[in-house]
């Protein structure tokens, strides 16, 4: 099996308001079939899907699905992009879990939840500076 992550489902409620925070935050979506909404990342793809249809996918009950104990992570090229993007996401519907500071490894961060709960660290992180292309790896290229 190769180490990559291809496409990140997200399970939500509401498939409207989430396509709407993410748009909100400057992503683009792309044609997909009814019942999805996909966002083309580098390298990989969000998918939003709705939570009912994710557990009957699944084969299971849709209260078996839960929230597990999982960030995603997006990271940024410069220390102020961090600010930028948090300053984006309540207007857009989401909630600041933990406002941009500076953290005890070097970098700088701050947590968000979108509408349906996911939560996503932003980070500028000055050991692992991104491609030119945005493509992130543990201690930078």
């Amino acid at each position: 099996m190769d180490q990559r992550v291809s496409l990140i489902t997200l399970g939500v409620r509401d498939m409207a308001r989430a396509a709407a925070f993410y748009e909100a935050l400057g992503w683009q979506r792309v044609e997909s079939p009814d019942g999805v909404i996909a966002f083309d990342l580098i390298a990989q793809t969000l998918g939003l899907y709705s939570l009912q249809g994710l557990a009957d996918d699944i084969g299971c009950d849709v209260n078996d699905l839960g929230f597990g104990a999982m960030t995603l992570g997006y990271n940024v090229s410069e220390k102020q992009e961090v600010d930028s993007l948090l300053a984006r996401v309540a207007p857009a519907g989401g909630r600041v879990l933990k406002p941009a500071q500076d953290v005890f490894w070097g970098g700088y961060h701050g947590y968000f939840a979108d509408p349906e709960g996911h939560i996503w660290e932003v980070a500028y992180n000055p050991f692992s500076p991104l491609r030119p292309d945005g493509a992130f790896r543990w201690n930078g290229y």
